[in-house]
């Protein structure tokens, strides 16, 4: 990204959208941070996303819409909050402030405004992106591919192409899909990790663990534990509970994961946050800092306020928990009693279709694995569903033979 390109004052009103600063550096600036988020890099000619920042926030310390953007990658990282973070706190009152004594556009102040109910809670569910989350796979696929006409390097379509390739089980094309544009999408800090997980998960598909470690070990996890990230370890922890299930043993990266969940047990940002979290810390034994994640969300739900998190903490959050508690601890039955009714409601807490699949599997392995014969055909039920969604999946076919067997021993 050449410095000379980067927008000025007059450039932003020439296109209609002007920003309500006098100060040249701080649009380019705003320009070149815009850039990098979009394109989920950092540019190191830019000094990357944290120079442009800095460089922002001295060329005009009360720009509104520079506030907006810094409050904006700071919140939607979901690894943080206002009730955390007392600075992040005192930031986006500072944002919201400077909106009120500014003559900014009707524009500007409605992205103060979103911001400001973002940082509140009202996230109603992580909306997912577009056309391969509400099922529409070949249209999703054709935009997929023309946005890497465009533009080979764009990870995010490269992301979206993934999807498509995970919601069919078309396991074959998309291995070979990830391998022939990894150089392409790899240098995108901050969607590579999510990328290679993808990646692995055509690897769990097949039944092929080696070859999914293999990419855990050198990609993800080395992500996670170098960013800490909560989008990494959140893709971690999914890979991790998706190989347990299928009868890997994963103790020890288990433990190595868990120095890091651990310090955001009493986080309560997102429930799906938590439910990752407690993946990895009831895999790493960590029982006492587990349950106090629980306890946590429990005493949030009794008062949730206008956090939408904590609204929805008591009938929706708190049974997922307790299942994945439950699971752990062997109690199969109550497990299958706690997710089942709450099944399809479970989009409410966020993440994409792929990621909340972890939930789909969690609810039919703990029906198998349960005593009671109505949770057998009810598991019987779920991958008969899950094979007319999902046809050709290796997993499922894996997943329908242990139902068969439980139906023979009837």
């Amino acid at each position: 990204m050449v410095h000379s390109n980067l927008r000025d004052c007059k450039a932003w009103q020439d296109i209609g959208l002007p920003l309500s600063t006098t100060s040249n550096e701080a649009c380019k600036m705003y320009d070149a941070f815009l850039s990098q988020w979009v394109s989920w890099t950092n540019d190191p000619s830019l000094g990357g996303i944290e120079g442009c920042k800095t460089r922002l926030q001295a060329a005009d310390p009360d720009f509104v819409m520079g506030h907006v953007l810094i409050n904006g990658i700071e919140l939607t990282g979901t690894g943080n909050s206002i009730r955390l973070d007392k600075d992040l706190d005192t930031a986006v009152k500072k944002m919201v402030g400077l909106a009120k004594t500014q003559g900014i556009t009707e524009r500007e102040r409605l992205h103060v405004e979103a911001l400001d109910l973002f940082s509140k809670g009202y996230l109603k569910g992580m909306y997912s992106f577009g056309l391969v989350e509400t099922n529409f796979y070949d249209l999703a696929e054709k935009t997929a591919k023309e946005g890497l006409v465009l533009n080979p390097c764009d990870a995010w379509s490269a992301h979206s192409l993934a999807h498509v390739y995970e919601m069919r089980a078309d396991v074959n094309n998309g291995l070979k899909f990830m391998k022939e544009t990894e150089n392409n999408w790899k240098g995108s800090d901050m969607l590579a990790c999510h990328n290679y997980w993808h990646w692995a998960l055509y690897h769990i598909e097949k039944g092929d663990y080696d070859s999914a470690l293999s990419v855990y070990d050198a990609r993800v996890s080395k992500s996670c534990f170098e960013t800490a990230s909560m989008l990494d370890i959140i893709d971690t922890s999914s890979m991790l509970y998706r190989l347990q299930m299928e009868g890997v043993n994963v103790d020890n990266q288990w433990k190595k994961l868990a120095r890091v969940t651990k310090d955001h047990a009493k986080d309560q940002i997102l429930i799906f946050n938590d439910a990752h979290i407690l993946m990895s810390l009831f895999g790493a034994k960590e029982i006492n800092t587990a349950n106090e994640v629980i306890t946590s969300l429990q005493e949030l739900s009794k008062t949730p306020g206008e956090n939408y998190q904590y609204q929805i903490g008591k009938d929706l959050g708190l049974p997922i928990c307790q299942a994945i508690a439950e699971f752990a601890n062997g109690n199969y039955s109550r497990t299958v009693d706690l997710l089942n009714p709450v099944r399809y409601q479970i989009q409410n807490i966020g993440g994409s279709n792929a990621q909340r699949d972890v939930f789909n599997l969690l609810l039919i392995h703990a029906a198998l694995k349960s005593d009671s014969r109505d949770h057998q055909k009810l598991a019987r039920c779920l991958v008969l569903e899950r094979d007319a969604f999902r046809p050709n999946s290796p997993m499922t076919e894996r997943l329908i033979r242990k139902a068969t067997a439980l139906h023979n021993v009837d």
